[in-house]
């Protein structure tokens, strides 16, 4: 699958670290309670993680998300998006997806990046709401 597919459409594309953490969970339910409001923005809502498709249809399913996930097992995307990042937690170090997303226009345009985010599912829609183009997107 490629954003070609989605050519005339606006996409919410979303990376996260792993299917069924709390911070992911909630995050994927934020989008599935607004899916009707991105809907009516002609938004489709992508998540890309590492996790493996069967991964993905559990989490799909245990949570009936209507929107798709990709699998990127060998982290090419996360790489061309750069969310692929140094991270510590506990005084560990490790590399890690960096929970990052992405509002890309009708051309296949990022709008607008949302970076370290938590519970921003409004603030997208408020983005979208007020109709951003490339040039004025904030960052």
């Amino acid at each position: 699958m490629s954003l070609k597919n989605f050519k005339g459409k606006r996409v919410l594309l979303y990376f996260y670290p792993k299917d069924g953490t709390p911070g992911c969970t909630s995050e994927a339910i934020e989008f599935r309670d607004a899916i009707k409001e991105f809907e009516k923005e002609d938004v489709v809502i992508l998540g890309v993680s590492k996790d493996s498709i069967k991964s993905h249809l559990k989490f799909k399913q245990k949570h009936e998300l209507p929107f798709t996930l990709l699998s990127d097992p060998e982290g090419k995307v996360l790489d061309l998006y750069g969310v692929w990042k140094k991270k510590s937690l506990y005084g560990r170090t490790f590399l890690g997806t960096e929970r990052t997303t992405f509002l890309i226009d009708q051309k296949g345009i990022v709008e607008k990046v949302y970076r370290k985010v938590k519970g921003h599912a409004q603030a997208c829609l408020l983005d979208l709401s007020h109709k951003y183009t490339h040039e004025a997107a904030p960052e």
